[in-house]
């Protein structure tokens, strides 16, 4: 049986939109998978504590008889969060950019997970497995935009995903989200309406060829 990790780390439930098109995707997937375990990790809802990275990180250069119980603990979440994902054959992402950059709640959650050997830098463990990162942005930030380059999330998550960890990495990204909600965008709502039924289209498309990543390590 596969198992599917999801990662959610929106602030909202409700209207959040990498968690709808991150549930097309998980659909797409769990169909072509037939009978699969599901393993769900929401930071955004329930956040991982910033400050226990750095426990853990220093814990890493202690020998094991000389760590406090801090850094034991650290450690332990640690692995635990990197079991998670060691133990996924397919990987699903659903990260907004918040104030130009990454969430707080995923980078802390990288960061803590890091720590493990397995997942750190250099580490193969994930290399070539599927993976979705889904991401929406409330405004434009494309090329020719007033705020093209502002996107400073976006390229983080893919050098962490498919550089670090060598996922085999498809993206769907979603622009102009706050144009519903936001009366001076209210020009853009016909645009930003077409993007989020091209972002469900592609999150489909995406997820139909699971499979036939999976096929080579099957």
């Amino acid at each position: 049986m596969s198992t599917l990790f999801r990662l959610d780390a929106s602030i909202r439930t409700e209207g959040s939109v990498t968690r709808a098109v991150a549930d097309t995707i998980q659909t797409e997937v769990l169909e072509r998978l037939g009978r699969a375990d599901v393993t769900r990790r929401d930071v955004g809802l329930a956040p991982i504590d910033a400050a226990g990275w750095a426990t853990a990180a220093f814990a890493g250069y202690t020998p094991a008889d000389q760590r406090t119980t801090e850094q034991t603990a650290a450690l332990r979440l640690s692995e635990q969060l990197a079991d998670e994902v060691v133990d996924a054959d397919v990987l699903l992402f659903a990260v907004p950019m918040y104030n130009f950059g990454v969430s707080q709640h995923f980078k802390a959650w990288v960061d803590q997970v890091i720590a493990d050997p397995r997942l750190g830098p250099g580490s193969t463990t994930l290399a070539g497995r599927p993976a979705f990162l889904v991401t929406a942005r409330g405004g434009g930030y494309g090329a020719g935009t007033p705020r093209e380059g502002w996107d400073h999330a976006t390229g983080w998550m893919r050098r962490i995903l498919a550089d670090v960890w060598q996922l085999d990495l498809d993206v769907v990204e979603t622009e102009l989200t706050l144009a519903e909600v936001t009366p001076q965008m209210e020009s853009l709502r016909e645009l930003a309406r077409a993007q989020l039924a091209e972002s469900h289209e592609t999150a489909r498309t995406v997820g139909r060829a699971v499979t036939l990543k999976l096929a080579p390590v099957a």
